[in-house]
């Protein structure tokens, strides 16, 4: 397997930090091989206060695993395999790929994917009209407990899941910005076929019911009080197992970066942009629903 040389943009989320420091020190415990950051461009969001706040402090913590830092995003895709698009803001990923999806390189956009639908489209079609594989996951998805009780073949058909985490807001963001990592986890377990989404909440909790189109229901319990631990029930037809993140040997972004390098090196995604984009209906349906009070129906957004 070829050793990759890639380059990042966006370097105001901790994302930025661990995946280089996973990457580059080969003593490191955890090392992902395959690939090395080589070159990054900070970016950042002027207003957004946790893009600004950070992007010094990362920028130099990515400096000093020998990534050159440049002044342009189009310096870091130019002379690289591949790009890492790890800006926090996720209205900012549309703008940022039509610059990027030219280079013909495949890119891993991070969590947040869009903060809509139909962003989320456009950035598919630009993906098809460059044939240029694009890929977007949540670490959570990529959990050695979540992939080992998916594994069992013991228990029969999956029926149903509730899972849960922390899930804090932010001003423009909604649940796009923490609650995208327990729902990538319930479409790991559940897959595509969503249709309906109901959404309930309080100053310290939200709760979040999915309904498929065969009829499974998948839910989301988000809290901002108390535990900050993620995890799941997945409901087979003979019996729940329960999954705990925090009991994970290897910590989940090293199983994406796993996921990301393989992904880079053959350019199949680990998870089909066809469910990223239901992933992003589904969180969007669900921000319609948290303010109405009402269930709604996915497809009404945008007449899909």
């Amino acid at each position: 397997m070829k050793d990759l040389n890639i380059g990042m943009v966006g370097l105001d989320t901790s994302h930025a930090s661990v995946f280089t420091r996973l990457l580059n020190d080969p003593g490191g415990e955890h090392h992902v091989r395959g690939g090395k950051v080589i070159k990054a461009f900070p970016g950042g969001s002027p207003d957004f206060e946790l893009s600004v706040s950070r992007i010094g402090r990362i920028t130099e913590e990515v400096r000093s695993h020998g990534v050159e830092i440049v002044d342009t995003l189009e310096e870091a895709a130019e002379g690289t395999d591949a790009v890492l698009l790890e800006s926090v803001d996720g209205s900012t990923h549309l703008e940022q790929l039509r610059r990027l999806i030219v280079y013909g390189k495949p890119i891993f956009i991070d969590k947040p994917f869009s903060l809509s639908s139909s962003d989320a489209e456009e950035m598919a079609a630009l993906a098809s009209a460059y044939s240029t594989p694009i890929m977007s996951s949540s670490a959570l998805r990529f959990s050695e407990g979540l992939r080992r009780v998916l594994s069992r073949q013991d228990k029969g058909a999956i029926i149903g899941a509730d899972c849960f985490g922390p899930m804090d807001m932010i001003a423009g963001q909604g649940y796009f910005w923490y609650g995208i990592h327990a729902v990538e986890m319930l479409f790991a377990i559940l897959g595509e076929g969503a249709e309906a989404v109901n959404a309930k909440w309080n100053n310290d909790h939200d709760f979040i019911v999915g309904q498929w189109r065969d009829g499974r229901i998948g839910t989301v319990r988000g809290y901002r009080s108390g535990s900050q631990q993620f995890g799941a029930l997945v409901h087979f037809e003979k019996g729940t197992e329960y999954v705990n993140v925090a009991a994970d040997t290897k910590p989940f972004y090293a199983s994406l970066l796993e996921e990301i390098i393989c992904f880079f090196q053959d350019g199949s995604p680990g998870i089909e942009l066809s469910e990223t984009l239901e992933i992003i209906r589904f969180i969007e349906s669900a921000g319609a629903s948290r303010v109405s009070g009402e269930r709604v129906y996915m497809n009404r957004i945008h007449g899909k």
